[in-house]
């Protein structure tokens, strides 16, 4: 029994040391790589097709039946068409569109709760068919048969919690056709990167848009889109000074208390 208890805190000691080891790894492998970029631009990344990335996955959705595109007898018009000889919006993979991100939001949320518990209990064994003599031969001097367990306690438990958040973002990226689904709905993705200075901007924009929502001048807003993914960030000098250091890092999350 002792040694497989043995075993058992050799074990999770191993385990914490290796989880430790790949923390560290880790963290000495990126400062490796941010110190080689001491006094150079962010580097952006180079231009390449999203579907050879190995994080892309195409989109499987539940199809309505195709139908059948409808035309008039003698009519020139296709159903859809925004110009006479060719519709000039985003149609086919390759295609680009505009996507137009207008984001105002605002949320604010304030709770508090207040927990407290007392307890005490107590237990005597004044009479036991004379037996309760025999606890002075068991415990020490003075003891007190009527009064042989008394126990308190107490907790106190108080949380708070206030988010108070504001998000304004106005931007404008295009974006590829990077897969049409069996009922014409299409699979948008675009990167937009710009770097000022020492600090590199990225946005991501990803989804599935319907052609009738793209406008006339081939541009779509964000809330037209479903499944929408929209990211919006950058690394470099001010990124890096509001992040907490690496140590820090690793001590929240192995921190228990």
């Amino acid at each position: 029994m002792a040694r497989s208890k043995h075993y058992r805190r050799r074990a999770i000691s191993l385990a914490v040391a290796s989880l430790l080891s790949a923390g560290m790894l880790s963290a000495c492998g990126n400062m490796i790589d941010r110190v080689a970029e001491i006094g150079k631009e962010p580097s952006m990344d180079p231009i390449q097709n999203p579907q050879n990335d190995p994080n892309y996955q195409p989109v499987s959705l539940p199809m309505p039946s195709p139908t059948a595109d409808v035309r008039q007898p003698n009519s020139l018009w296709r159903q859809g068409s925004r110009a006479f000889f060719k519709d000039q919006r985003a149609g086919k993979v390759g295609d680009i569109l505009t996507v137009v991100i207008e984001i105002d939001d605002q949320a604010k949320l304030d709770n508090k709760t207040d927990q407290a518990r007392d307890g005490s209990n107590s237990a005597g064994l004044d009479n036991l068919l004379g037996y309760e003599t025999m606890l002075a031969d068991i415990f020490p001097d003075g003891i007190d048969a009527g009064n042989l367990v008394n126990s308190d306690s107490a907790s106190s438990t108080t949380g708070s919690g206030t988010v108070d958040r504001s998000e304004a973002i106005k931007l404008r990226v295009a974006a590829v056709i990077t897969q049409v689904l069996p009922n014409g709905n299409m699979v948008l993705q675009g990167t937009q990167q710009v770097r000022v200075n020492y600090e590199l901007r990225a946005l991501t924009v990803g989804g599935v848009i319907r052609p009738e929502d793209i406008s006339n001048v081939n541009e779509i807003n964000y809330d037209k889109i479903a499944e929408a993914r929209i990211a919006y960030g950058g690394k470099g000098t001010l990124s890096d000074v509001q992040q907490p250091r690496y140590g820090q890092q690793v001590y929240d999350i192995f921190f228990p208390f």
